[in-house]
């Protein structure tokens, strides 16, 4: 099994996602709004670099992200990650997201 993760800054796709990955029958993930970094030291009004970039680059780094968590057996990881790739375009893009996965060792509580 993998813990896939995705954080998406695009959350106008977020219910689309969600559902296209439904209908692929990918389920029970778990979705959590985050913020980066970046982001975070922006609004530190003692940073004077920071305060400096926080004009220069708000439209970038103003924005809230979601961090998605899915469980997933190995033959649904392929399966999710193209789901992903189709509905929010090209991850590599400057603030797109990023996804990645975590093999695991463990897992209890899926009902299996």
């Amino acid at each position: 099994m993998q813990l896939l993760i995705l954080i998406l800054k695009d959350i106008e796709c977020i219910d689309n996602l969600m559902t296209e990955l439904a209908e692929a029958g990918i389920k029970g993930g778990t979705l959590l709004e985050g913020k980066g970094m970046a982001n975070v030291l922006m609004q530190h009004e003692e940073l004077p670099v920071f305060g400096m970039m926080r004009h220069l680059m708000s439209d970038t780094y103003e924005k809230d992200s979601h961090v998605l968590l899915f469980v997933l057996r190995e033959e649904q990881v392929l399966k999710t990650k193209s789901t992903v790739k189709r509905i929010t375009g090209d991850l590599n893009k400057p603030g797109a997201g990023i996804m990645f996965s975590i093999p695991l060792t463990s897992v209890e509580g899926l009902g299996e």
